[in-house]
């Protein structure tokens, strides 16, 4: 499986993306790193998915990846149905430039 590690282990690499996810899909778009938002996308588009599907094995699954249970009331309810007819490609990466303090390149992701 090809994936970036962002110098971290796997658990802190695991909770990185609990914490980002659950902020993604609170508040529809986060300011982040070009690379973390492009390991993001993988995970957002999966959860849309099982959104779109609506059925209890679905939600428990997105509830064992996110953790806050108001969230993925938000994914299921809401964003799930706003997608329903799409087939992928929920996403948009938009470019900001390099962060000031060490020149990584900046993004928004957002949903489309």
């Amino acid at each position: 499986m090809s994936h970036r590690k962002l110098g971290r282990n796997a658990a802190a690499r695991k909770a990185l993306f609990a914490s980002i996810l659950t902020s993604f899909f609170r508040y529809g778009r986060i300011e982040t790193t070009e690379a973390k938002a492009k390991e993001l996308r993988k995970f957002a588009d999966k959860l849309i998915t099982l959104a779109k599907r609506g059925d209890l094995s679905a939600r428990r699954m997105a509830i064992a990846r996110l953790s806050d249970e108001d969230v993925v009331r938000k994914l299921f309810d809401e964003i799930g149905k706003k997608y329903a007819d799409r087939q992928g490609g929920y996403t948009r990466i938009l470019k900001l430039g390099v962060r000031r303090g060490d020149a990584a390149p900046m993004v928004i992701i957002e949903l489309v």
